[in-house]
């Protein structure tokens, strides 16, 4: 009995030193990481100040770019869109508008607006694998001569992307969903560069994305910045300015950037295809594609950079419902797995650099494997309570600095979003936001932890599909949450 006490005792120490060992090695990763971030973003703005990038319009050599928008069931924004599309400031892109088998009246809307006939002789090739091109149109009306429209049967995003890739006649693609709101300038931001770099070959751009729920829209553009109303909403943003504002900053500055959001990203063409565009076997496509873009690049032995810029690009609508974005994170997480699993050649393979000795090992442990290992903590919590063995005093100190923790790093991302782009200009908003920095860790952060088990288990039942997701949409000139009917999207195509 005696022998048995001691072994419990040892044990429940050694656990206990493990959870606190782990969670400093966390901790001191996030600080790194965040004063990375801070310096290159100090950098960046610092060398940006001085930038004119009306130069970059007139320069003759700037690279020519397609942007890929695919579109499914759309009617109610799709004219707004492309009109934003359009004005676009940029001397050299073409605008492609991927109908991937609406059922609706999207490219009905399309036609009528901008006078579309079908070119017969209009020459694309297969060299990504789509579903069927039934046509390409272009408009009648020289006012829209860089517009393109395809249509084709559903196939998914990923097939639509590879559509638009096989259409594209310029020389750097940039794919974005159709229903987010892009800055004006925000092709000259991201081609730079393209522009600057020598020594390596920039395959690729992601920039900073931002939710436009309660923001004020009309004609394509964010007229008014607002903090969303609804907590959910307002906690993704607070998410969203932690994840680009400092990890994916810091991961750019280190050249070990696995992902660019599937909501804006440009890339080489050439580059894109040469490794066989969009892979459709996986929800995770954005995440899987940079990947392979990647180690293409270190096995041909062609010096590379993947480049991230801070500035906020694009505006794009968050997900205003429990059930909803919980299939989102649901998704996120399978996606996540299976490239992680698809490219697990990369883990700690020094023949891959960074992104085999950190990129990879950090999406491993902190993206996929930290929330499987909180979850396994809740469940030995509960455990310790139940037979009362819970080490109080060590637990109310390790809750302290945890929680403690939390609300350092995001006051961090919102203190560097102030002193920075400084979007919310309200007072109130700003407050609102620290407010649901203390909220968060308490109402939402377990949340995630459970979607994120629920979407690994769902990918050990084999389930490969998106889910159906729901839009309430933009509205011209009217807060973005209460506009338009909802939008369906069913397994097989996208968000």
């Amino acid at each position: 009995m005696i022998i048995n006490s001691i072994f419990s005792e040892i044990f429940f120490f050694i656990i206990n030193k493990v959870i606190f060992i782990l969670t400093c090695i966390i901790f001191g990763t996030y600080i790194i990481l965040a004063a990375i971030s801070a310096v290159t973003l100090r950098n960046y703005l610092r060398k940006n100040s001085f930038v004119d990038y009306n130069s970059i319009i007139l320069a003759p050599l700037t690279p020519s770019i397609s942007v890929i928008a695919p579109a499914y069931n759309e009617e109610r924004s799709i004219v707004e869109n492309i009109r934003a599309f359009l004005s676009l400031k940029y001397n050299n892109f073409e605008v492609i508008i991927v109908n991937d088998g609406s059922t609706d009246e999207t490219f009905e809307r399309m036609v009528e607006t901008y006078h579309l006939e079908r070119v017969n002789n209009y020459y694309f090739d297969y060299r990504l694998p789509c579903e069927r091109i039934k046509g390409v149109y272009k408009s009648t009306n020289r006012s829209f001569k860089n517009l393109t429209v395809i249509d084709k049967n559903n196939g998914g995003k990923a097939d639509a992307l590879n559509a638009g890739i096989n259409t594209s006649k310029k020389d750097l693609i940039c794919c974005v969903d159709v229903d987010s709101i892009m800055e004006r300038d925000a092709l000259l931001r991201m081609v730079k560069p393209f522009t600057e770099e020598t020594d390596k070959k920039v395959i690729a751009t992601g920039g900073v994305i931002r939710i436009a729920n309660s923001c004020v829209i009309g004609d394509g553009l964010i007229k008014e910045i607002r903090l969303p109303e609804k907590f959910l909403c307002r906690v993704q943003v607070l998410e969203y300015t932690r994840a680009f504002l400092l990890a994916r900053m810091a991961w750019g500055r280190l050249n070990g950037l696995l992902l660019i959001s599937g909501a804006l990203g440009l890339f080489d063409k050439e580059t894109v295809i040469k490794c066989g565009g969009y892979s459709q076997e996986t929800v995770g496509e954005d995440m899987e594609l940079v990947v392979r873009m990647r180690r293409y690049m270190i096995d041909q032995k062609i010096p590379y950079t993947v480049n991230y810029i801070p500035d906020p690009l694009v505006w794009t609508e968050a997900p205003s419902e429990s059930k909803l974005l919980a299939r989102q994170r649901n998704r996120w997480t399978r996606g996540t797995l299976e490239t992680l699993i698809t490219h697990r050649k990369l883990f700690f393979n020094p023949k891959y650099g960074r992104l085999g000795l950190l990129g990879y090992p950090y999406w491993f442990f902190f993206e996929w494997l930290a929330p499987i290992m909180e979850f396994l903590g809740y469940i030995y919590f509960i455990y310790l309570w139940i037979f009362k063995l819970v080490n109080w005093p060590f637990f109310l100190l390790l809750l302290t600095f945890v929680y403690t923790f939390a609300i350092m790093i995001s006051t961090f991302a919102i203190l560097g979003e102030e002193k920075t782009f400084h979007k919310y200009q309200s007072r109130k908003d700003v407050i609102n936001l620290l407010l649901t920095a203390l909220l968060e860790p308490f109402i939402y952060h377990p949340r995630t932890v459970w979607w994120a088990i629920r979407g690994n288990f769902d990918y050990l039942r084999g389930v490969r599909s998106w889910g159906k997701m729901e839009r309430i949409g933009f509205g011209r000139g009217k807060k973005s949450t209460n506009t338009q009917k909802v939008r369906v999207r069913k397994a097989k195509t996208f968000q």
